[in-house]
């Protein structure tokens, strides 16, 4: 069993910066693969990025590209999301997930976090 809790999401304006943290419970969050996704009013939730237990292996959207970075600290069983360069578009509630392999379909995830609303102004 894993509990993961999301922290970080605020109010920024466009262009602006934030750094989304996922904080996991138990001892075997260094075995998991790590998603982000997020999910705006009205829409389906969707896959940001992805990094494998060990993060060697990393997967973004096209939409996020160059300006988000995943990475994770497994001796704080902790993975953060580091968001540049911010569009109003990146509004949204934003979900932490763990799974067995990184992978860009909410199936795939076995455990979620409750989420953390990022707004981004124009």
């Amino acid at each position: 069993q894993v509990q993961l809790v999301e922290s970080g999401g605020g109010l920024v304006q466009a262009g602006g910066s934030l750094r989304l943290s996922c904080a996991a419970s138990g001892r075997t969050f260094s075995t998991y693969a790590m998603g982000w996704f997020r999910q705006a009013p009205g829409k389906e939730r969707e896959f940001v990025t992805a990094i494998s237990w060990s993060g060697s292996s990393t997967s973004y959207a096209d939409s996020v590209k160059g300006r988000f970075t995943i990475s994770r600290d497994n001796a704080k069983n902790t993975v953060y999301l580091q968001m540049n360069s911010l569009k109003p578009e990146d509004t949204a509630v934003y979900y932490c997930a763990a799974g067995s392999l990184v992978a860009i379909t909410t199936r795939r995830y076995d455990y979620w976090g409750q989420g953390t609303q990022v707004t981004v102004s124009s």
